[in-house]
């Protein structure tokens, strides 16, 4: 096994919202599409690596997935730009619920609600 995950789905009520909002937020086009007729907004990925997109809420595993701030948290990477990321986030709709903060050896970490209500950690690998 390669990675723990190799594909995710964030759950919106507003589709074109939460496209935007991640386009601001990671300052990279969300290209929106279909995948079996389901609109996706496909969030930008190396080609080969672990990807994921925007779907609407009620068409997630067959219907019943809603956005929420209870349920498992996914780190999106940042790359070497958690701070510049995390700048952009109450601007584009969402807010800071834990700003970047160091982990060790690690790297940085850092949590925000976004348009949906979703919570989305973001993680800065070591420099």
């Amino acid at each position: 096994m390669r990675n723990a995950i190799n594909w995710f789905e964030i759950p919106a009520t507003n589709f074109d919202r939460a496209v935007a909002f991640y386009s601001a937020v990671l300052g990279a086009p969300v290209h929106a599409g279909e995948f079996q007729g389901v609109p996706h907004g496909f969030l930008p990925a190396d080609e080969g690596g672990v990807a994921g997109a925007i779907i609407a809420g009620a068409v997630v595993a067959g219907g019943d997935a809603n956005p929420g701030h209870a349920g498992p948290v996914l780190y999106l990477n940042a790359g070497d730009q958690i701070e510049a990321i995390v700048a952009r986030v109450e601007a584009a709709g969402g807010q800071v619920l834990a700003p970047p903060t160091p982990i060790g050896p690690q790297g940085m970490v850092a949590i925000f609600r976004d348009t949906e209500g979703n919570r989305v950690g973001l993680h800065q690998p070591p420099m």
